[in-house]
């Protein structure tokens, strides 16, 4: 890529030995005119109809003829699928949060339909599951994860296997059942699919060949790589994102910026300026999980990779609602995620007197805090959190360790960079200002999960000496030093740090294990290995995966230049 140190918004990677194509025009263009099945599968949210009319108008225009099986309107009845997905009995009925699904697609229907095959004619099958079907040919039509998410909060779209008369879809559903249904099934065709189609614009796809597909992919796991970056809005967020980095100027806010987070970052592949397509980062991992996680790694962790970085902007914000996560225990028995969410918080930006929220007083009574909570939620009593949660200054540069069951949270006028396990649905809420959504309604807050997971041992003067750690060098060479920010036992990650002077270079190893970088100060930095380079300006996330191996990391600009770095331990 181009070195420089401007924040690319689009970072995207050349696609090998084939080129992304548009248009459902040439999508169609090699197909036979005989009795084939083109299964095409993909997720719920996609525009199916617009779909089915650009594949048969296409079609036609050539003079090819098409049946079209929706697969859709052969699922099983609504009751029975809820039944078959059902969460565990602690989350049956509970409004928010819902068991991860397990099993296969296939469970949504009770029985296959055989696709026609009819001389002179094509069999187009659509919708989610359409691999399942016996076919010729396999398309997989894709919309990234944040498309679903916005139509379901605006109240359009369907669940998976919904029909249209069983009521509004539901984002607890969307995020806890369809996804994790869809990756699955998604993941186990990657080896298959003859063509990817992104679907952003309907009405001129843009698509890559499979081979192609999996050859870019082969090629990206062998070399650093930045995701799409996605900036989101909530009723906290601050204004960081769109002054420094110019993301999203017209929104209220940049609150949440996702730079890597597997269950949703994107890769795209092309040529940013001519054409891409987008394509899930667990669809890389799962096609070579021990080229991008290592061995290790991925015999502890399988495809899940399991390290996320993000943004909380909260200059000229709010403060975030006071949290913790699940254990290690209710996490894999109530929530269904094999690990927990630990965290912690890298202050890269603050405003006088502001604060991080963290760990209970000393002196706290947690029945006392309960009461209180449960106050402000079923009553709507406001309450001083600090009577029961420590604030800390919020030191630029400074590291908190944020380990499950500690309530925390990131105060107003802060930029923290979150340095932190995979999981990320599942936020805790003690107390949340008794804040309103957009439609006037007071936040949700989960008072009973909360309690039930508080570790009320992450208490007293033990949470600074334990929790906000000094920097130790754990190696130094010619204007360079690497630090030690912050490990703990049960954390299974630790974060680190290189300190460059201007054009100073650090020789780094993977050691079988991926590196996560972030620029946090300065104008930039270049990677350098087996005589290529990948520039990384301020503010950019990039995975080194660990088939990489040994590469250098180039202070860019007349400044010193700090990166934060990840590892697995």
């Amino acid at each position: 890529m181009a070195s420089g140190n401007r924040y690319d918004q689009r970072p995207a990677y050349p696609c090998a030995g084939g080129q992304v194509s548009s248009g459902w025009a040439a999508l169609c263009a090699g197909l036979p005119d005989g009795a084939w099945v083109v299964a095409v599968d993909g997720p719920a949210v996609l525009d199916w109809d617009a779909l089915v009319a650009g594949l048969t108008a296409a079609l036609r225009a050539g003079g090819v003829g098409a049946d079209v099986l929706d697969l859709r309107e052969h699922a099983a009845p609504w009751a029975r699928i809820l039944t078959r997905t059902a969460p565990a009995a602690r989350l049956r009925g509970d409004p928010h949060f819902a068991t991860l699904a397990t099993g296969p697609i296939g469970q949504l229907f009770d029985a296959l339909p055989d696709p026609p095959r009819r001389a002179g004619r094509l069999t187009l099958v659509v919708g989610p599951g359409a691999a399942l079907v016996g076919h010729d040919l396999l398309w997989y039509a894709d919309l990234p994860k944040r498309y679903a998410e916005a139509a379901v909060a605006a109240g359009r779209g369907r669940n998976l296997g919904q029909p249209a008369q069983a009521g509004p879809a539901s984002l607890r559903r969307l995020f806890f059942v369809d996804w994790p249904l869809l990756d699955r099934h998604r993941d186990g065709m990657a080896a298959r699919i003859d063509c990817w189609i992104d679907m952003q614009e309907p009405a001129r796809p843009r698509w890559l060949g499979g081979r192609e597909l999996r050859d870019s992919l082969r090629a990206l796991a062998g070399q650093p790589f930045r995701t799409r970056p996605v900036f989101n809005t909530t009723p906290w967020g601050g204004h960081w994102a769109q002054r420094e980095l110019g993301i999203n100027p017209d929104a209220r806010n940049t609150a949440l910026g996702y730079e890597l987070i597997a269950p949703e970052s994107g890769i795209l592949l092309g040529d940013a300026g001519v054409g891409t397509v987008e394509v899930p980062l667990q669809l890389l991992v799962s096609l070579h999980p021990e080229q991008v996680l290592g061995t290790q790694v991925t015999g502890r962790f399988g495809t899940s990779f399991p390290i996320r970085f993000d943004y909380l902007d909260t200059l000229d914000g709010g403060n975030l609602s006071v949290h913790c996560h699940p254990t290690e225990q209710d996490m894999r028995e109530v929530f269904g995620w094999p690990y927990t969410q630990h965290e912690s918080y890298y202050v890269m930006a603050s405003e006088p007197d502001s604060v991080i929220y963290l760990g209970l007083r000393a002196e706290s009574c947690v029945d006392e805090f309960a009461r209180c909570a449960r106050a402000a939620d079923e009553h709507g009593v406001s309450f001083d959190i600090e009577r029961f949660v420590q604030t800390f200054p919020a030191s630029p540069h400074q590291l908190f360790l944020v380990p499950a069951g500690t309530p925390h949270a990131s105060g107003k006028g802060n930029v923290v960079l979150e340095v932190s396990a995979t999981p990320y649905l599942y936020s805790l809420r003690f107390y949340d200002w008794l804040r309103r959504d957009q439609d006037g309604t007071q936040r949700p807050v989960h008072v009973g999960h909360a309690f039930r997971n508080l570790n009320a041992g992450r208490s007293g003067p033990a949470v600074r000496a334990d929790l906000i750690q000094p920097a130790r060098t754990i190696g130094s060479g010619d204007g360079w030093r690497h630090e030690l920010l912050g490990a703990l036992p049960e954390m299974f990650f630790e974060v680190r740090r290189l300190v460059l002077s201007p054009a100073a270079s650090a020789g780094l190893r993977t050691g079988d294990r991926f590196h996560v970088l972030t620029v946090v100060d300065g104008a930039g930095a270049v990677i350098r290995w087996s005589g290529r380079s990948h520039s990384l300006a301020y503010a950019e996330t990039i995975v080194i995966p660990a088939q990489v191996g040994d590469y250098q990391l180039v202070a860019d600009g007349p400044v010193p230049v700090r990166v934060v770095q990840a590892v697995v331990r």
